[in-house]
């Protein structure tokens, strides 16, 4: 039986298995969408996914829009600022992050 309080172990060797880059063409010209994953086991530990562009954002190195868990939190960086974010799975994730990305979007084209 576990001892209540112990984070259970995932064993096996940490693998890189998404490094995906997009360059962005049309209205989103010169913005980057990034997403890196490392799993141990079916196990995700370690992830980035981020909307770079700098012609949006001239601050953290021109990331609009990020999600990482970097430093041991799960946190969301939004044009400089950075902010811890509830981790329920890493699809929901991955599906907030391209709703995100695509109402920026959305306004963005509405300012123009």
């Amino acid at each position: 039986m576990k001892k209540a309080g112990k984070a259970s172990r995932v064993t096996g060797k940490l693998e890189k298995r998404i490094d995906q880059t997009s360059y962005l063409t049309g209205k989103q010209l010169g913005g980057i969408l990034k997403e890196e994953v490392w799993y141990q086991g079916q196990a995700v530990i370690k992830y980035s996914l981020a909307y770079i562009n700098t012609r949006v954002c001239g601050v953290d190195n021109g990331r609009v829009l990020g999600y990482d868990n970097s430093h041991g939190e799960h946190h969301r960086h939004v044009m400089g600022r950075v902010e811890p974010v509830e981790f329920s799975s890493y699809e929901k994730l991955v599906d907030r992050f391209q709703a995100e990305v695509e109402e920026l979007w959305r306004q963005d084209g509405k300012k123009k």
